[in-house]
């Protein structure tokens, strides 16, 4: 249990570090995401050595949106004066993202169709 907690806030800690001696624009915590993913990949970390506190983190994962969430209603004021760039910048990333995954979609299938045809 132990272990994959630490293997698991080892790359957090490594990723912070990475992102701060390096001066990058990308926060450290997902830079340490990258790189578990990476020794995940490469499997230098095994996948039964993480996979029960990962489970645990992404059950609880709602836990980790309180803090942000009081952030909110710190800014109340300012969101409320900023509230049309701010919902047009939703509405617009909502309109991307939803044609970006329909073109992976229709690439993997027709990718699968042209597979099974062979």
């Amino acid at each position: 249990m132990y272990r994959g907690l630490a293997i698991i806030l080892g790359f957090f800690l490594i990723g912070e570090w990475l992102g701060e001696w390096l001066n990058l624009s990308i926060p450290g915590s997902v830079v340490g995401m990258v790189l578990l993913i990476l020794a995940l990949l490469s499997g230098v970390v095994k996948l039964e050595w993480v996979e029960r506190e990962a489970e645990f983190l992404v059950r609880n994962m709602s836990i980790l949106f309180i803090p942000p969430g009081v952030g909110v209603v710190t800014y109340l004021g300012l969101i409320k004066s900023q509230a049309v760039p701010i919902f047009a910048a939703l509405i617009l990333s909502f309109l991307v993202t939803l044609v970006a995954t329909a073109k992976a979609v229709e690439l993997v299938r027709e990718k699968n169709a042209r597979g099974k045809g062979e």
